[in-house]
């Protein structure tokens, strides 16, 4: 994991160029992967294909398909209040128009975030972060992803402090994981809360992974999670020899979902829980 990382630097220091040689060299992870481990069932946005997203009937139902964790977006309201909300512009997902962060949290519960996906979940309000981790701590883990983190100062501090608060922060947390595409912003919080896992999310990137890359990841990160369509065998080995693990998104296919977990990825992200342990059941037990 992440200290694994400043002893491998080092090996390659002394000249061990290959980032598999040097793992071994420095030590394995004490993670064990194999192909007869459960993989993570990871709720896209709550179950997003059966209920609207970030809402708290896409996280009941998650719950209801026994999924592991839920997945979330954070932002920043206008004041200041860290909410969940995947794009930048609310037009989407509710009755709205405009930017996140030019309506104040009171602005934003005002908003239809429901009706868009069906008229049973009229009424769905846009939660705050304080809100999920009140409703469903302990009872299912929370993926968190920071969005758009350059245009939220502070929103790293603000998503630690809401752990720390709740005593979430603590060493072997093993629910609570905090990830985005911004790699700085999971560095910066990596040093805020170091007992935390965290994760860097990778979009597609025909020229794959690097070792550097993993490498460099492996200082302040315990996850990649890469879109799936970069994944194979060999990128699921990479990364575990790197102390990491991996939980690539997202993916809505019965037979890629198997296929991602005959390739050992450690978790699945998808709109469709059901389809995630529809795998799990019968190949692990």
């Amino acid at each position: 994991m992440k200290t694994l990382l400043m002893a491998l630097l080092l090996v390659g220091l002394l000249g061990i160029s290959n980032g598999q040689d040097a793992v071994s060299a420095a030590g394995k992870s004490n993670v064990s992967h194999n192909a007869a481990k459960h993989t993570m069932n990871i709720a896209h946005r709550g179950a997003s294909g059966y209920a609207p997203e970030n809402t708290m009937a896409a996280f009941d139902k998650a719950l209801e398909m026994k999924a592991d964790y839920i997945e979330i977006d954070v932002q920043l309201s206008k004041d200041g209040k860290v909410v969940l909300m995947h794009d930048a512009m609310i037009d989407r997902t509710t009755d709205g128009s405009g930017i996140v962060d030019d309506y104040t949290l009171e602005e934003l519960k005002q908003l239809d975030a429901g009706s868009w996906f069906g008229p049973q979940f009229a009424g769905e309000q846009i939660p705050t972060f304080e809100e999920v981790l009140d409703a469903y701590r302990g009872k299912i883990g929370i993926l968190i992803e920071i969005k758009n983190a350059s245009q939220h100062p502070g929103i790293e501090e603000k998503v630690a402090a809401a752990l720390e608060e709740r005593n979430m922060d603590k060493p072997n947390n093993g629910k609570i994981i905090v990830q985005s595409f911004d790699h700085g912003s999971i560095a910066h919080f990596n040093a805020l809360l170091p007992n935390v896992d965290t994760g860097v999310l990778m979009g597609y990137n025909a020229e794959g992974i690097s070792d550097a890359q993993l490498a460099q990841f492996a200082t302040y990160a315990d996850y990649v999670n890469p879109n799936h369509h970069m994944v194979d065998a060999d990128l699921v080995s990479r990364i575990h020899d790197y102390g990491m693990r991996i939980a690539p998104y997202t993916i809505n296919d019965q037979s890629r979902i198997n296929e991602l977990m005959e390739y050992g990825v450690d978790g699945i992200i998808s709109d469709y829980p059901d389809l995630v342990g529809h795998g799990n059941a019968p190949q692990y037990n």
